[in-house]
């Protein structure tokens, strides 16, 4: 049986029709700077799920000292990069608490092909409730080029965007006077570099999912409201057609 009948047959048998909407797991994917970060918190607030990160993972791992925090410690002192078994370890080890049973929101992971492979055999393993379902945010490139090099911070916490949420006063903030800073990555090298990993890594995540039809994009340079509301739909759209007798 390939992975995306297992998929299926899996959510079939768990599926309930008419009971309050149950979000399952759901990966939010695009290039840096899109917007997965901010949607991510509007729907974990919204159907009152976890969101899984890497990264956060990989930092409490680190600071509680486990077996799996150690040994990604010792890599990353040599400069190394974190493998993704242990990556994967640290990712199982979060969806087995009780907070992943309704769902759960995937941000940075799957990042690679080789993750999203290792993740939909994980749910087929452990006979999750709930395959993955995929948005992918859209945004020209020209776009968000100019919402991350644009990007200017005040520093007690005002976003403003030189291209399209200017101060009144040029590198100033209107709310307080102070002086608007830009991050040290906010740059084009830093943005071209990323697009890079982007591109050659986790873009080809893309097409796995399409082919398994758990798959729907939505233009991230809308409103971040707008934007939530569209993912929204597509995301409940996606669950009702994988229902039994949904297609």
């Amino acid at each position: 049986m390939d992975i995306a009948t297992a998929l299926d047959n899996t959510e079939s048998k768990h599926a309930e029709p008419g009971t309050d909407f149950v979000p399952g797991p759901v990966l939010l994917i695009g290039p840096p700077g899109v917007g997965k970060g901010t949607q991510a918190k509007a729907l974990m607030a919204e159907f009152n799920v976890p969101q899984i990160s890497t990264g956060d993972l990989l930092r409490d791992h680190r600071a509680r000292r486990t077996e799996l925090g150690m040994a990604a410690d010792e890599l990353m002192s040599k400069g190394q990069l974190v493998p993704d078994h242990l990556v994967n370890e640290m990712v199982a080890d979060r969806l087995a608490l009780p907070d992943c049973a309704r769902g759960y929101i995937l941000d940075g992971f799957p990042r690679t092909l080789a993750q999203a492979s290792w993740l939909d055999q994980y749910l087929i393993d452990t006979n999750a409730a709930y395959p993955v379902v995929v948005i992918s945010l859209v945004v020209d490139r020209d776009d968000l080029l100019k919402r991350i090099t644009g990007r200017r911070l005040c520093p007690q916490g005002h976003i403003y965007n030189i291209y399209s949420q200017p101060p009144k006063l040029e590198g100033i903030c209107d709310v307080d006077g102070e002086r608007l800073q830009q991050r040290k990555d906010d740059t084009v090298e830093v943005f071209e570099a990323r697009m890079k990993v982007f591109e050659a890594e986790t873009a080809p995540v893309i097409p796995h999912y399409e082919s398994q039809s758990r798959f729907a994009q939505v233009d991230g340079f809308q409103d971040v409201g707008q934007v939530t509301d569209e993912i929204r739909a597509r995301l409940k759209a996606l669950r009702e057609s994988s229902r039994p007798g949904g297609h």
